[in-house]
């Protein structure tokens, strides 16, 4: 069973996400694991990586997380995106997309459980965000942004019980 263990506001800094975009049809049983299998195998996030400058990661605690981003609008595709966070000018490599996120703060939310329990907890997080008096934003063409930050070691070190952190973290407005 998972738990919602921590919530808190965080500022970023003006960022470049880079990454591949995935949309339904690239499920593999009804998720995209198969495609952070890719990325993994294909040692994509090593490209990426080699891009965080030494003020990138003073700025952004969380600059080494792999991130799936998602994309949400009523009436449009669902986006997924694979990728990572890079300083805001970073030139991205052949075969990567890119958005541009101005200085933010994020709502966080950290999902305590067993890998397969941590999945699929955005509209609980949401909720929780909201409950919490946080107000979660939506960009300038209606669509909300939120995403799975996959940290070290809170992600890749489970604890004594077996049970790792997966952040959920959305935009959310200034107090």
């Amino acid at each position: 069973m998972q738990q919602i263990i921590n919530t808190y506001r965080q500022f970023v800094p003006a960022m470049r996400f880079a990454g591949i975009k995935y949309h339904d049809e690239d499920r593999v049983d009804g998720t995209f694991a198969s495609k952070w299998q890719d990325w993994f195998e294909s040692e994509r996030f090593s490209e990426l990586e080699s891009l965080l400058t030494s003020g990138f990661k003073r700025s952004y605690e969380d600059h080494d997380a792999s991130i799936g981003l998602m994309r949400q609008k009523e009436g449009e595709p669902f986006e997924y995106w694979i990728g990572m966070f890079l300083p805001e000018d970073s030139a991205v490599p052949d075969g990567f997309d890119f958005i541009d996120f101005p200085a933010s703060h994020l709502g966080v939310c950290w999902v305590h459980g067993t890998e397969d329990d941590v999945y699929c907890k955005e509209d609980k997080c949401a909720q929780k965000l909201e409950a919490g008096g946080f107000r979660i934003m939506n960009d300038e063409e209606g669509a909300r942004w939120f995403f799975e930050r996959y940290v070290c070691p809170r992600f890749t070190s489970p604890d004594e019980s077996g049970k790792v952190v997966l952040d959920i973290c959305y935009f959310v407005r200034e107090e």
